[in-house]
């Protein structure tokens, strides 16, 4: 049979088969897309470029291809690296601070010389010898090294025939300021100036056009150095999982303990886990037992108890036993990774407000340039001079440079964000602007999102009255000496008296044991399931279980918050005798059932997404009142639940608190993301809420869609601003230096329009 070799697509199956690229010198998502469509002409490899974290993923090509893919890149004009673990991008941490310390130069530049530059132009007595060139040395900083970045992307661009925004900007820069140059060595200050409506100025008035330049230079950088901040943002979840990750690990080789990378794990090794420590990679428990905190992975509140046969998670910690594990998957295959992988993709496919900007400038600038070209040719043609003929194309140029386009969303992205500051609401990107316009569906996760994410006791119930108030204080004597969030809330509610405790004795999965001496006498106590009571000869009478908000014996029913109707019931007895039964459960919070109305109100579908117990899930999805309940599914799980969603035409906007939730949140349309929760869960999110009251979620979704109206209303008035403008300065209509105070008003317009923001309430 001859062998016939098919090319096939790669999927992400293939992972070992891939290379990620550091990509260095993209200024916009027309970059992304330059480098994208270059990298997708090797053979045989599907790649995707990420503009927010500056990398790309090629699929199907080999490490050692990657020079390749290194190739490409460059030869489309930007530089790039293969990744390496733990190593920032070149120059990725200075790029913020180099364009704050651009923007605050000419900042400080801008402002008194374009004063200068209007007060002289128009103030004949004012001027003294050689004024224009003193104006001019000042202005070379801002024109050429604040506007330096600009400068750079268009030559890059013009090398490879292709236009950006920096292309405009870099030419409406240079063309004033080399008019301002040509223009005062050629002299013209024997001529009129132009008319300004209530006169004509006075000659020599359009001999400068130096405040123009500069301003255009420092409005584009404070647009460009909010982009570059929200970038940083972006990457951040991706570090963030790479951290969770242990480093070394345990490895039993023959029989010995030997401390290696992690890199050197293989699957069927086996590795220790102390308690305490993060399991090193996903495995099967072959010896021990423990209680492994799944939190970050599950969402479940209560640890896990695990023995021998049972499956662990790389990244979940063993609290309370140590585990010899057998590896099962490791590297890119384990559940942590693929959550890695998950948040990287799901970025990717994010789009924004600004990418529409990107779009709309790739169409508009060449257009400029050909009609500022057809106006210097047509004014030549039609007998007018130089002078004329120039100042016409520049009006263009100046008119039509998209300052205001560029102010559009950054400007009202920082007012937004400042006052959502004060309401407790952290928006992180456009992303989350462009997607609240549009979310049909609330996911909400449960555990530290709906519930306070800790053990409280719900019910305490004695088995006789005569053990109401007695001998309670010994087992939270006994419990005081575990850091299990069980004992930790027995504590809590009871109080740990200061009696000795001695013998000791730690039952994993089933509870705890030990004697306890109080006045001289020593007491025999246990705690734990059931179980482990029946099985020590313990009688249990019938129906002592508590059902949650039951007044106990003792008069106490937990913490006064709203509790679950299900929880985790454990029985303590002292000296043989059976004492009675505590039930505790995460308790849910005030404001969730508000909030969760609140979103109804606005229209908003609510589910409950868990990876909790599905009874459990069920009674708190009633309690709050939310319209659908999925329950016990793990984070891969979370993600399917959301693309699900999305594939019903559904636009989702997801609420959670854990590491479980950091692919989710990257997943759905709009992550939202508590303050409570952990740092990758929220590096994940679009936006973070800061207050503890659970209302600030319909008031973040009512402020983010207030923010995206005034960033679209900016947006229909800067591009219908240039298209109006353009014909009036193609015609002579408008001098340069009108031109530009045409285009600080249009500036003008959308910064107030943004201000308005200022005023929201929820």
């Amino acid at each position: 049979m001859t062998d016939q070799i098919v090319a096939t697509e790669p999927t992400h199956a293939t992972l070992d088969q891939r290379v990620e690229l550091d990509i260095s010198g993209m200024t916009c998502a027309a970059c992304a897309a330059r480098i994208e469509k270059k990298l997708n002409k090797l053979p045989n490899v599907r790649a995707t470029v990420n503009y927010a974290t500056e990398r790309a993923v090629v699929l199907g090509l080999e490490p050692t291809r990657a020079p390749e893919a290194v190739k490409a890149v460059e030869a489309a004009g930007y530089g790039a690296r293969p990744v390496v673990e733990g190593r920032e991008p070149d120059g990725y941490s200075d790029r913020v601070s180099m364009l704050r310390n651009r923007l605050l130069v000419a900042a400080l530049l801008t402002v008194p010389l374009g004063d200068a530059a209007i007060v002289l132009a128009l103030s004949p007595h004012l001027r003294f010898p050689g004024w224009q060139w003193v104006l001019i040395v000042a202005a070379l900083p801002v024109v050429f090294w604040c506007a330096w970045p600009f400068h750079r992307a268009a030559w890059r661009n013009l090398r490879h025939g292709a236009t950006s925004m920096d292309t405009l900007v870099s030419l409406g820069v240079l063309a004033a300021f080399g008019w301002s140059v040509v223009s005062t060595a050629i002299g013209a200050e024997d001529r009129d100036g132009f008319w300004l409506g209530y006169g004509v100025a006075p000659a020599g008035a359009d001999t400068l056009y130096l405040e123009v330049a500069a301003a255009v230079t420092t409005f584009l950088l404070a647009g460009r150095y909010v982009e570059a901040r929200s970038k940083r943002s972006a990457r951040g979840i991706l570090q963030a999982l790479g951290r969770l990750a242990p480093t070394t690990v345990r490895l039993i080789r023959d029989g010995q303990e030997v401390m290696v990378p992690i890199g050197e794990l293989r699957v069927g090794d086996r590795f220790l886990t102390k308690p305490g420590e993060s399991i090193a990679t996903d495995g099967t428990v072959m010896v021990g037992s423990s209680a492994v905190d799944t939190s970050m992975m599950t969402g479940e509140p209560l640890p896990r108890e695990v023995g021998e046969g049972d499956g662990v998670l790389g990244g979940t910690i063993s609290t309370s036993g140590a585990l010899i594990v057998e590896a099962t998957k490791v590297g890119a295959h384990t559940q942590l990774a693929q959550m890695a992988v998950l948040a990287e993709q799901a970025q990717a496919r994010k789009a924004s407000v600004q990418t529409l900007v990107d779009r709309v400038v790739s169409v508009f600038v060449p257009v400029v340039l050909v009609i500022s070209a057809f106006t210097l040719a047509g004014w030549l043609v039609a007998g007018a001079g130089p002078r004329t003929a120039f100042s016409a194309a520049l009006s263009v140029l100046i008119i039509a440079c998209p300052c205001a386009l560029g102010l559009a969303t950054p400007t009202a992205l920082m007012v937004g964000v400042g006052r959502g500051g004060q309401l407790g609401i952290l928006i992180k990107g456009p992303e989350a602007l462009e997607a609240s316009g549009t979310i049909d569906t609330v996911v909400l996760d449960k555990t530290g999102t709906l519930t306070t994410g800790a053990m409280s006791v719900v019910a305490v119930v004695a088995a006789s009255p005569v053990d109401v108030g007695g001998d309670w204080d010994l087992v939270a004597a006994l419990e005081r000496h575990f850091e299990h969030p069980v004992a930790s809330a027995i504590v809590t509610h009871v109080g740990a008296a200061p009696l000795d405790v001695t013998s000791l004795e730690t039952l994993p999965g089933q509870g705890a044991a030990g004697v306890v001496s109080r006045a001289g006498v020593e007491h025999a106590v246990l705690v734990g399931t059931r179980a482990l009571l029946v099985g020590r000869g313990i009688t249990i009478p019938v129906g002592i279980e508590p059902t949650s908000g039951s007044v106990s014996a003792t008069g106490e029913s937990g913490s006064g918050s709203t509790v679950e109707n299900l929880g985790t019931v454990v029985h303590a007895a002292v000296d043989g005798r059976y004492l009675g039964s505590v039930e505790l459960a995460d308790a849910i919070k005030d404001s969730a059932a508000g909030a969760v109305a609140a979103l109804r109100r606005l229209g908003l579908r609510t589910v409950l997404l868990t990876g909790d117990r599905a009874e459990v899930a069920h009674s708190v999805g009633q309690t709050v009142g939310v319209d659908q309940v999925i329950a016990e599914v793990l984070p891969v799980a979370k993600v399917q639940v959301i693309e699900q969603l999305q594939a019903e035409g559904r636009r989702v906007a997801m609420v959670g608190d854990g590491i479980n939730d950091a692919a989710a949140l990257a997943t759905s349309n709009l992550g939202m993301a508590v303050v409570s929760g952990t740092d990758i869960a929220m590096k994940s999110a679009d936006i973070i809420l800061v207050r503890r009251d659970l209302a600030v979620v319909p008031a973040a979704i009512g402020l983010a869609r207030r923010t995206l109206r005034t960033i679209r209303t900016n947006l229909v008035w800067a591009f219908a601003y240039n298209v109006a403008a353009i014909p009036l300065a193609a015609a002579g209509l408008l001098n340069p230096l009108i031109a530009g105070f045409a285009m600080s008003l249009s500036s003008i317009f959308v910064v107030t329009n943004s201000m308005r923001l200022r005023r929201f309430t929820p």
